[in-house]
């Protein structure tokens, strides 16, 4: 009878011990993010870069009140700000590149395409960037048409406002990996700004984890009549670009048509809000941007970077890449009025809780093997990474868009699960941090044999 008690508070201790070591899957901080965001602030950064009648990449550079180089010089002083109140804790410069007629169509002269940057440096890996992107020019009926007003209140006033905001949200905190907030020029001529900023992180040797493209995050009424302040898009391509023959080749074995790092990124973003920010329908959209369309982070999945398109789910056509005026009774033109500034703030929200949750996550495992080939049983191995408490194995039904299912394993480098079979369903691992947060998942990219 004695034997039997210690066994049995043994075992209650084991499984007290095992709870008490498994990360919590909440963290309150998020919450306090997403109530940080203000629409007002975002309001009147709207109105500020609307104001400057147009930001077209080749429009007037020496004036304070209109054209290009008011409004970055602008958005540098309001990233200096933020700055100033958190003890100088952002890095901000300007990058840019030349670009001339010879370049594309829509570059009627040669000029700078000028980016501003600011990095909020982590503490354990300064050299992994999370990356936040707003557009800053704008663009009447014409792309070259640098005269015209342009207020581009929505495109891409918008996505830059939402992201100075995330700046000075995040700014109050302390994360592991840095951030970077940027203001994107040059993406009307042909996404110069983004192409630009991608080849200096190259330059530089820059680790980075992803980076959240935000281009018009403030319309909730769609010319398909539609209405909505509640759904919202991410955009995300199946497989990086720059794949390898072999890596293309691999796929029709092993499968991963829809699991590459972006795919995992758009993912994690689904997931997150669905967990924090429930009255919000994220849409996972399998395509790197809109039908025959780009945006800025495209440049950096040429190179084979993870990135993401966030933007408002029903676009009004009338309302961009239009000159001002009424028509059959159709008031053109991308102006403040057409901006719903309670949304936008939502959706900067979605930015900055996932900014902050992969800033401080682990890294990622460089390498998931995946072994169970004519066997009953799954079974993975994975390199361990620095700062991680434990691991996290997902899988899934080959059919599933999301990871429906999971297990906390602990920190250990393998794990077989039993009874699931390798053919029927995908497979990825995520390193977990003390603090709960997790890193993207990676998908098996070796074989166990």
């Amino acid at each position: 009878m004695k034997l039997k008690f210690t066994l049995v508070f043994l075992s209650c201790f084991g499984a007290l011990f095992a709870q008490n070591n498994v990360p919590s899957e909440t963290d309150l901080r998020i919450y306090d993010i997403i109530d940080a965001v203000s629409a007002d602030r975002i309001e009147q950064d709207v109105r500020t870069l609307a104001g400057f009648g147009t930001r077209n990449t080749f429009s007037d550079t020496l004036s304070d009140t209109r054209g290009i180089g008011a409004a970055r010089r602008f958005i540098k002083e309001e990233f200096d700000k933020t700055s100033a109140k958190c003890g100088d804790c952002l890095e901000v410069f300007y990058q840019k590149d030349l670009v001339t007629p010879e370049m594309g169509s829509r570059i009627p002269k040669e000029t700078y395409v000028v980016n501003v940057v600011a990095i909020q440096r982590g503490t354990k890996y300064p050299n992994r960037f999370i990356i936040m992107s707003g557009d800053i020019d704008s663009r009447a009926s014409s792309a070259t048409d640098f005269t015209t007003d342009a207020p581009g209140a929505n495109d891409n006033a918008s996505g830059m406002a939402g992201t100075m905001e995330a700046a000075r949200v995040l700014s109050k905190y302390k994360f592991e990996n840095s951030i970077i907030y940027v203001g994107l020029s040059g993406e009307e001529q042909g996404l110069f700004g983004g192409k630009g900023l991608a080849e200096y992180a190259v330059k530089k040797g820059w680790d980075i984890i992803g980076i959240l493209n935000n281009d018009m995050i403030g319309n909730i009424t769609g010319v398909d009549g539609v209405v909505s302040n509640r759904d919202f898009r991410i955009f995300s391509e199946p497989v990086p670009a720059n794949e390898t023959e072999r890596q293309r080749n691999a796929r029709r074995f092993y499968g991963g048509e829809v699991d590459g790092n972006s795919r995992q990124l758009a993912r994690y973003i689904h997931k997150n809000v669905e967990k924090y920010m429930p009255e919000m329908n994220p849409m996972m959209i399998y395509r790197l941007d809109r039908f025959g369309r780009g945006g800025h982070h495209r440049p950096f999945n040429d190179l084979g970077f993870a990135g993401v398109r966030i933007m408002e789910a029903h676009e009004n056509y009338t309302q961009q890449h239009q000159d001002i005026r009424t028509e059959d009774g159709i008031a053109y033109g991308d102006v403040v009025e057409h901006v719903n500034f309670s949304y936008a703030a939502k959706l900067t929200a979605v930015n900055a809780i996932n900014l902050a949750s992969l800033a401080w996550a682990p890294p990622a495992p460089e390498t998931v093997k995946i072994g169970g080939i004519v066997e009953a049983d799954a079974k993975l191995a994975w390199s361990k990474v620095d700062g991680a408490f434990g691991y996290k194995v997902y899988w899934r039904d080959t059919t599933s868009p999301t990871w429906d299912h999971s297990r906390y394993v602990g920190d250990v480098s393998e794990i077989t699960l039993d009874g699931i079979v390798i053919d029927n369903s995908f497979f990825g691992v995520s390193a977990v941090g003390a603090n709960g947060h997790e890193s993207p998942v990676v998908f098996p990219n070796a074989i166990m044999r």
